[in-house]
């Protein structure tokens, strides 16, 4: 499913930039990470010898909880959309999100891990809104694309944990 959702995330992004325009759909652009009391976004990024130490139960509730918030900042993405395609896209891309948070919670409760308790998922400002919609969408969908690519990784090194019990 991660890699139906990386795929699916790419195209997503292919158009979601050209939508934004200049300079966000240049190559290279990269605009300054957002403050995290504006946007509170997990961040994917972990140094290797951490996320090799990682136990399961651990590695999956970060996945779980990066989801959360970020299907909610998607939600909220596809909310402040105007182009009607591009709304649609994100809110299928959302049901995928769904089921992914859904496989994630299944594993967790058949490996007897309990499941994290629901935070109260904060996206944009105290209004819910995405402060700097422009910036912020384009951070969400990198920070998505870098979950994707981290819980791929982590699925895997899952399977083969649990493969040698």
């Amino acid at each position: 499913l991660t890699k139906y959702l990386e795929y699916q995330l790419k195209e997503i992004k292919d158009t979601y930039l050209s939508y934004l325009g200049p300079p966000f759909n240049e190559k290279d652009f990269s605009p300054p990470r957002p403050n995290t009391t504006a946007l509170s976004l997990p961040s994917a990024a972990t140094r290797l010898e951490l996320w090799r130490g990682l136990e399961n139960r651990a590695r999956l509730a970060q996945n779980q909880r990066a989801y959360s918030v970020l299907l909610a900042a998607v939600r909220e993405l596809a909310r402040s959309t105007l182009c009607p395609y591009l709304q649609t896209s994100l809110l299928h891309f959302c049901t995928g999100l769904d089921g992914l948070l859904g496989s994630i919670s299944g594993l967790m409760t058949t490996l007897g891990y309990a499941l994290p308790p629901p935070s109260a998922v904060s996206v944009g400002g105290s209004d819910g809104e995405l402060q700097e919609p422009r910036r912020d969408g384009f951070w969400i969908l990198r920070e998505l694309q870098s979950w994707l690519w981290r819980s791929a990784k982590d699925f895997n090194r899952l399977k083969k944990r649990l493969r040698a019990h």
